[in-house]
Parts: C-alpha cells; structure tokens; sequence
C-alpha cells in the first residue's frame, strides 16, 4: 500500500509567472515610454521617429529569447565557467582600448563585436556567477576575517578597470554593491560590515568637505563638479546642474496624474539625453506621481519575487545567484531615482528594463533566465 502511495506521489517544479509577467510588462512599458520620450530627437536627428524605440525592441526581442534560453539550462553548468567568465569580463573591458572599442557621447565605453556590447553590463553578470562560486567554495572558511576580504577583495580588480578604462564610476558602484550585498547574506561577519560602512561613510563626508573646500579653486575635475553641482544645481544652472535642474522641473511639472502620455515637454530639447538615464522624470511628467509610484512598486514586486525564489532555493550556490541578481536590480533602480531626483551626484545610471540601452537590456533579461532557472530547481510533491 505504500509502494503504490509513494508511484502516485508526482514531482512538480516551480514556474514563477507573477515574476515574468512583471519582466514583460516593465520590458513593453520601457519601450512605449523610449518611443514617446525619444520620437521628436529621433525624427530631428535621424529624421526617424522610432529610430529608439526600433533598437531597443531589437535587443528586447533578443533579451526574451535569451532568457528563455538560459531559465532552460540547469543553472549549476554555470558554475563551472565562473572563472572563466571573470577573465572573460577583465579581457573585455581591456579591449576597449583596441581599435575594437567605440566611443559615444564623449565616453569609451563599449565594443563593435558585430553587435555594440558594453563590457561593464557583461561583467555584472560575470561577477554574480564568480562571487556565488567562490562563496560555495570556501565554505566555513568565510566566518573568518580573511574569507571575509577574500570576497570583499574579489570585485575590486574588475571594478577598478571598468572605472579607470571605460571611465564608468556607476558600474564599477554596481559591481561592488552586488559582491556587498552576497557577502552579507553568506556571512556572519557583521562587525566587520559595520567598521566597512563606518570608514565608507568617513570616507565620502571627507571626500564632500574637501570638494567644498576646493570650489573655486580650479583643480577639481568633473566629478568634482558634479558634486557641487549636486549640492547646488541652481548655482550651475549652464552646467553641470542643467540636466539635474531640467529633470527636477518635469518631475515637478507632472502633479499627481501628469500631464498624459507623449505631453512632456521636458523631453522636447530642454532635458539631454531623456531615453537614457532621466527616463524616470519624462515617466513623472507624462504619468505624474501615481505612475511613478507605480513603476516603484512594480520593482518591488519583481525584487520581492526573486527574495521568495532565493529564500527556497535547492542549495547555496542558486540562492546567491538570486541574490546577485536581485542586488543589481536593487542597486541600480535605488540609484537612478536617487540621481534623477537630486538625492545623490548626477552620474551615468540606466533604469533597469525601462531606459534606453540594447547592452543593458540584454543582460538584464539573462539574468532573469538565471533566477528562473533557480526557481525551476524548487521541487514540490502532491
């Protein structure tokens, strides 16, 4: 009787469908705001006004088979290519200086390989899937002080080159966010977190005091004057405080329900670049505060979504990767609106799924494949 108890009992897998309709649905929001925030630049430029909006779903179409691709592939193949794809991110971000490089907007930031790639997006994903190996490989070992700064220290060579080649501070903030954050969920160490967050904290007040100091002077480089720009934008209203002062008027000018759809008017010359990082202001403008509180909660859900496939993942190593995954998302969505509304100093960070970027997109959605491959190791009996 119990034999035939035990035939009757049938394994079922996970499929988390809240977690892909809120991917699909910020993926197909993302491109009807590109069209609407990037048409009348694109038909000035390009005479074109879906010149955006045609690139973006190419790589968006491209994203979706990606990640189908991938959430079919047990996601334990990958740990066996987690060094591999370290020194693949290191060789990348190095060949930006080859004639392979392109520059745009002033930056040298990404890879003619048939396909524009920015190196920086592929070793985020490169560091998930590194940093989740190591964590599994040392096991008890990362208690101590030195398994702790073994981790901490594993992101600082490719973060160093991603800030120093490519000239992207973001990225290399993201990269080091998401070893942060796998290291506090692996580790017990919260001494240790606590002295890091301390000097970290020191660190940046006496980097903004000494900026202050030195207004004026001559010697501070733009970011320097970023961060003066950050803490008074109306005194660099021509300048570096443009861009920030043009994003916080849309925001304000979009009230509760915005003005509607395709109406801003920030997007009509005034903000720089609104398909890329400010997309959120032309989302305030357009849609007001109820969208914006609606994209907001969206990401929630999608980061909530993915704590839920980590909290039952079968072992560590899929339950980091999840972290990894939802730390970036985590990251960037918290910084981008930080930037956009003034919060932090202006600097180069996209709107995960939303704003205007092939490379980024195209990451984004293998990611999701990893944390859905995950979720279908999650095995349940009736």
């Amino acid at each position: 009787m119990a034999r035939r108890n035990a035939r009757r009992k049938k394994t079922e897998y996970f499929f988390d469908y809240t977690l892909l309709f809120v991917v699909l649905f910020l993926l197909g929001f993302g491109l009807v705001m590109i069209y609407s925030t990037s048409s009348y630049e694109a038909s000035l430029t390009y005479n074109d006004p879906a010149y955006y909006l045609k690139k973006q779903a190419f790589a968006a179409a491209l994203g979706v088979v990606a990640m189908i691709v991938v959430s079919s592939i047990p996601y334990h193949l990958w740990e066996h290519f987690a060094v591999i794809g370290y020194v693949v991110s290191a060789v990348l971000i190095l060949l930006v200086l080859t004639p392979l490089g392109r520059e745009s907007h002033g930056a040298r930031r990404w890879l003619n390989l048939g396909l524009s790639v920015q190196p920086a997006e592929i070793a985020k994903l490169g560091m998930i899937i590194f940093l989740a190996s190591l964590v599994c490989n040392m096991g008890k070992a990362i208690k101590s002080t030195r398994g702790f700064m073994t981790v901490l220290g594993a992101p600082v060579p490719i973060c160093a080159m991603v800030y120093l080649i490519t000239d992207n501070l973001s990225s290399a903030i993201i990269i080091f966010g998401i070893a942060v954050l796998m290291l506090f969920v692996s580790s017990p160490q919260y001494k240790e977190f606590f002295l890091v967050g301390l000097a970290g904290v020191a660190g940046i007040s006496l980097l903004i005091f000494t900026i202050t100091k030195l207004a004026g002077s001559g010697k501070l480089g733009f970011r320097g004057e970023r961060i003066l720009a950050w803490l008074n934008p109306e005194a660099y209203a021509s300048g570096k405080g443009f861009q920030t002062l043009q994003a916080l008027y849309a925001i304000g000018s979009g009230g509760i329900f915005g003005k509607g759809l395709g109406q801003s008017m920030q997007k009509l010359g005034f903000l720089p670049e609104a398909q890329n990082d400010m997309i959120f202001s032309i989302i305030c403008e357009e849609l007001g505060l109820f969208g914006a509180v609606a994209i907001i909660l969206l990401f929630m859900l999608l980061i909530w979504r993915c704590m839920i496939i980590a909290n039952n993942a079968p072992d560590l190593f899929g339950a980091l990767l999840v972290v990894g995954v939802l730390g970036h998302f985590a990251i960037q969505v918290i910084l981008n609106i930080a930037v956009v509304t003034n919060t932090i100093p202006n600097t180069g960070i996209s709107l995960p799924f939303i704003s205007y970027g092939g490379s980024s997109v195209l990451f984004l959605m293998i990611e999701i494949g990893l944390v859905l491959s995950v979720a279908r190791g999650i095995k349940f009996n009736d």
